[in-house]
């Protein structure tokens, strides 16, 4: 799978470089999820999907494995560059309301730092 990885003080940025996130490519993507969160300790995760014109079932798995991950973690996956083919398969599957999904990497940083407030604002209330 070709991707890169780039490692931030409160995030990790993922870059898929894939035109098809399909049955091929799907497992690799999981297992490098997986080991971001597992053997890294990540919590926060930017995957940029601006090179990805296709996704099938498997595809859309791994994405939600990164984002039982971060929820576990307790962080956060935000989607970034979603194309509209892409995007119109994500809301057909209803995830559009599970995932965040924001247009650019700036974007995306800026929802990490809002759920990391939100997050710590909830935790001073309990």
């Amino acid at each position: 799978m070709q991707h890169t990885i780039e490692k931030f003080d409160r995030y990790t940025l993922l870059t898929v470089a894939e035109e098809k996130l399909a049955t091929t490519i799907s497992p690799l993507l999981k297992a490098e999820i997986v080991r971001l969160f597992h053997e890294e300790g990540i919590k926060n995760l930017i995957i940029d999907m601006a090179s990805v014109k296709y996704v099938d079932s498997s595809g859309l798995s791994a994405i939600l494995v990164a984002n039982r991950l971060a929820n576990e973690a307790e962080g956060a996956l935000v989607l970034v560059g979603v194309t509209d083919h892409v995007m119109k398969l994500i809301s057909i599957s209803k995830l559009d309301n599970i995932l965040t999904i924001v247009p650019t990497v700036a974007e995306g940083v800026d929802a990490i730092f809002l759920h990391q407030i939100e997050r710590d604002l909830n935790t001073e209330e309990e």
